[in-house]
């Protein structure tokens, strides 16, 4: 029987019950902290999982948790653990260090501790007595201390799961992949009869990540996972949860549609959809959010505008966030989610949110503003091709 492990998802603050319906969804059971979620499961639980989740950061194994009061103990208790099942001789392995609220609070000396620990007990074991070579595959180990209880992890991602692979350029500061996959995740957005917008789509994530999600695409499809270096690797196991991930992708007709006021940005995006696999279900458009008009109803709008954090850039940003309400506050039928750092956001649209999720853009407070709509669902159901002139299916 495979062995089983304690793995966490690593989400940005505020998500962690994405993540964790995520997980549900796939059949585990979780625990919730900050910033993590924990889980049981095997590699091939670590393969599927990094494949497959959409707001997550990484995945870790827990490999070790104990309490340490001194650096002796961290010491002891980092070398007594059995490195050389995980570390090959040649293995590189950086390690960092968090510490909160505990008596070992010198980062500094925790990551040089714990990495001297680790050399000592592959030293021994692999009869080196030279300092070990680390020109190998990549194991990045971590250490982190909370309130004197230790936690090693090794993390089984490399470069973050919002690294798609997708976006072969960028506008700005543009939201990251997960994040803007947890966005969509929070919506009440059924792709099989409700149309996407996002008016704002700059270089396109959004609706990128929206178009994946209804065609069922695992995230990672595109990319490279720290754990296919490691020497515990299953590449036929890897290999074959892929061609299933490829065999359960969907093809059914999708409504979302990206705009953009810059011409320039509309193209981007449309660049990124074509490396994503997803140009065809996404309709780009270079449009004004003032000469928006829909009669289409049902809808389902996401938007991350300009947050005006420069003082130049303020005024124009508020005209746009008053256009936004004179403009989609009438869509009664629509729901209306918009993220900004802009506290005003509800005065300037002109409604009272529904609901608003304080969040976390890298350092940045966000909020996510959100106003739920009434659907009318007596209304024929129709695939939309444009959304100033519903097309009803045959």
């Amino acid at each position: 029987m495979a062995t089983k492990y304690k793995l966490m998802a690593a989400m940005a603050g505020g998500f962690e019950a994405v993540t964790a319906r995520e997980l549900m969804d796939m059949g585990y059971q979780t625990h919730n902290e900050t910033g993590r979620v924990a889980f049981e499961g095997t590699m091939a639980d670590v393969y599927r999982t990094n494949l497959w989740l959409r707001s997550a950061d990484r995945i870790l194994i827990v490999l070790k948790e104990f309490k340490a009061l001194t650096f002796d103990d961290l010491f002891e208790s980092v070398k007594a653990f059995p490195w050389e099942d995980w570390l090959p001789m040649t293995a590189h392995f950086p390690v960092t260090a968090k510490a909160v609220k505990s008596k070992l609070h010198s980062e500094p000396d925790i990551q040089s501790i714990a990495k001297k620990a680790i050399v000592e007990r592959l030293s021994t074991y692999y009869h080196r007595r030279t300092r070990l070579p680390e020109t190998g595959s990549t194991y990045h180990i971590d250490v982190r201390i909370t309130k004197d209880e230790v936690r090693l992890t090794l993390d089984t991602t490399g470069e973050s799961l919002f690294k798609r692979g997708y976006r072969a350029e960028s506008a700005g500061a543009p939201l990251k992949e997960n994040f803007a996959a947890a966005l969509v995740l929070l919506t009440r957005w059924h792709p099989e009869d409700m149309p996407f917008l996002d008016p704002t789509c700059g270089s396109g994530t959004i609706p990128i990540e929206a178009a994946l999600l209804a065609r069922n695409i695992a995230p990672g499809i595109q990319r490279h996972f720290a754990f296919e270096e490691f020497q515990v690797f299953d590449p036929q196991e890897f290999a074959a949860q892929k061609e299933q991930a490829v065999a359960g992708q969907k093809n059914d007709p999708l409504m979302i549609f990206g705009q953009d006021i810059d011409q320039n940005m509309v193209e981007l995006s449309r660049t990124n959809a074509q490396k994503a696999g997803v140009l065809h279900d996404i309709r780009f458009k270079q449009l004004a959010v003032k000469d928006f008009k829909t009669s289409v109803p049902n809808g389902v709008i996401v938007a991350n505008p300009p947050y005006g954090k420069r003082l130049s850039d303020a005024a124009g940003v508020h005209e746009l966030y008053k256009q936004m309400g004179d403009v989609f506050r009438p869509l009664t039928t629509w729901s209306k989610y918009f993220l900004t750092s802009d506290l005003a956001f509800e005065n300037l649209y002109g409604a009272k949110a529904t609901k608003r999720r304080k969040l976390y853009n890298g350092a940045m407070r966000v909020d996510f503003f959100q106003y739920w709509g009434k659907p009318d669902w007596k209304q024929p159901k129709a695939l939309v091709t444009s959304l100033s002139e519903p097309v009803k299916e045959d």
